[in-house]
């Protein structure tokens, strides 16, 4: 049985002002088309988790400065603004990227606990690329990196293994776990794109050379071989890092409709993926598997994508 949260709240992060927030990718829509697509099918298999955890200053500060805290709780209160070309914060943004850290962080604790063997965030915004002090990509908080610091705080939990398939780089969660060796990171994500980071010499540093995995997909390479790219890089540092905890940054801009940056995935390729982290969680965590949505900017193909990710089949009511 798998753990699932989204929130209606999640789609109170819009832009300052009264623009179209449409013609920002980062929309409310996308968690609407999924949760329209979880409620078009019966009995799918998915607990829900009815009420969230907004994230204390506390949690935050174990992989963000005070002074980042700050500025994005300043913001929010002065009515919002824009970080940079790409990333707002709005009225409420504060509180919901709080509220995506802070679930992720309840649901790491429900499975830590048995109370589900597997868990997925369906939150928004995006995380990954948010450093320990810089908002940027889309992204405020860092709501995987807050996951995993949290989780390291357990009994029995001193390994945790970070799974990023989104088609960028997941540059932020990298920066902030780039000398543990208690966080293993792996980042499969398109060559040359955004944030322009995440080259295979980028192995990690001090205690935490080795932990740090990149496998950039220059864009046109045939999807057997990333697959396979992928699930040998997984099984490579699963076997290094043997993690008590698996956690995924899971976006799907690869997918062939994306709008933002593709890699022509398919939604079967998002199952794949799926499928090969379930047994590196099975095999080093007794099942212990996290999942919290990043990127995917094409609503439509975005929710399709997470039905199949979570294993869950479009059923026709006319049998057609």
């Amino acid at each position: 049985m798998t753990l699932l949260f989204i929130d209606p709240e999640f789609c109170n992060h819009r832009p300052p002002g009264r623009g179209d927030e449409t013609r920002h990718p980062e929309c409310p829509q996308r968690i609407e088309a999924i949760e329209a697509a979880l409620e078009s099918i019966s009995g799918n298999g998915m607990q829900r988790l009815e009420t969230g955890q907004v994230a204390s200053d506390s949690s935050l500060l174990r992989v963000h400065t005070g002074e980042h805290l700050g500025k994005i709780q300043d913001l929010s209160t002065a009515g919002g603004g824009w970080v940079d070309s790409d990333t707002y914060v709005g009225e409420a943004s504060d509180r919901v990227a709080r509220l995506a850290a802070g679930t992720a962080c309840l649901l790491v604790d429900r499975v830590v606990a048995g109370a589900a063997i597997n868990a997925m965030l369906i939150a928004r915004p995006p995380g990954h690329h948010a450093t320990a002090n810089t908002a940027m990509g889309f992204c405020i908080f860092n709501t995987i990196a807050v996951a995993a610091a949290h989780a390291l705080t357990h009994a029995g939990i001193d390994r945790v293994l970070i799974v990023d398939f989104d088609v960028h780089h997941g540059n932020g969660t990298q920066d902030i776990f780039y000398r543990s060796d208690q966080v293993g990171f792996l980042s499969m994500h398109r060559e040359n794109f955004y944030p322009h980071t995440g080259t295979a010499l980028e192995t990690g540093a001090g205690a935490g050379v080795g932990y740090n995995v990149n496998v950039p997909i220059p864009a046109g390479t045939p999807i057997d071989e990333q697959m396979r790219r992928f699930d040998e890089s997984l099984t490579a540092l699963a076997d290094h890092v043997r993690p008590n905890l698996v956690l995924t940054s899971a976006g799907f801009d690869a997918h062939h409709m994306d709008p933002v940056g593709n890699l022509a995935w398919h939604d079967e390729h998002f199952e794949h993926v799926a499928q090969r982290i379930a047994t590196v969680a099975q095999q080093y965590a007794g099942g212990r598997w996290v999942s919290v949505l990043e990127g995917g900017y094409h609503p439509p193909s975005l929710a399709e994508s997470v039905l199949g990710y979570l294993h869950i089949k479009q059923q026709s009511e006319t049998g057609c």
